[in-house]
């Protein structure tokens, strides 16, 4: 089978279950991991600007994409021509069955078990006793955090924070004013890449906040990327909680 992915966290799980080269000859700029085998692999543009032409000329035989990270005209023009997957993770449990899914369609189950249960390990972990408050900033100029309809609301949630900005929905733009209700403020280092220096930014009106820079993959790549993240998650919590 000939699969092009339009998902970088999905093209991780590809590989972690166990597809090779020969199988995904499509992927984005974006899908950096696994380093040596994606650097192996055609480039067909961006998750949100896909060159259709590149990805015809591939002949795959399916192409997985995603509701919230591809651009909806495009994947349904590929989907005159093509299979198309298209998936849509919100929750732990979506991610569960994605992973299931996966494991049927490429007869890889036990690698989608073990991944999964792994999964599951790397969130059964110490929670703070005090449910802190969290803004989780993923962009700057404008500064924009997320609601609390978004996947990264729901891994903060499952490691006991609570999303200061839960009650809005997806992306919003923030003033950093409005960051002052916050225990915590997470800088994430994707989309845009939060360095030290902005932690000074910040700090100069959010002066009783907490800020630090944490894995933006750690939060918002699902598919198998979360089961190798136990030690992060509790690393961080520990810091935090000291």
């Amino acid at each position: 089978m000939r699969i092009v992915s339009l998902v970088p966290s999905i093209t991780e799980a590809l590989f972690d279950l166990g597809l090779t080269t020969d199988e995904i000859v499509g992927r984005t700029k974006f899908c950096i991991h696994p380093k040596d085998y994606v650097d192996k692999i055609e480039i067909i543009g961006g998750t949100k600007n896909l060159n259709l032409d590149k990805i015809k000329s591939l002949k795959p035989d399916l192409i997985i994409a995603n509701k919230e990270e591809n651009v909806k005209d495009q994947v349904e023009e590929l989907m005159k021509d093509f299979k198309v997957l298209v998936t849509n993770i919100e929750t732990l449990e979506d991610n569960y069955y994605l992973l299931k899914q996966l494991g049927h369609l490429f007869g890889k189950e036990e690698k989608a078990q073990f991944f999964n249960l792994k999964t599951y390990e790397a969130f059964d972990i110490q929670k703070s006793e005090k449910r802190l408050n969290v803004a989780y900033l993923i962009w700057k100029n404008p500064y924009m955090t997320i609601g609390g309809d978004t996947f990264i609301s729901r891994i903060l949630e499952e490691l006991g924070f609570e999303n200061l900005f839960k009650n809005q929905k997806r992306y919003p733009e923030v003033q950093l004013e409005d960051l002052k209700g916050a225990d915590l403020i997470f800088l994430s280092s994707e989309p845009f890449p939060f360095k030290e220096k902005h932690i000074d930014e910040i700090q100069e009106v959010c002066q009783n906040q907490k800020i630090r820079i944490v894995d933006g993959e750690a939060f918002s790549w699902y598919g198998t990327h979360l089961a190798k993240c136990g030690n992060y998650y509790r690393e961080l919590l520990t810091e935090i909680n000291q």
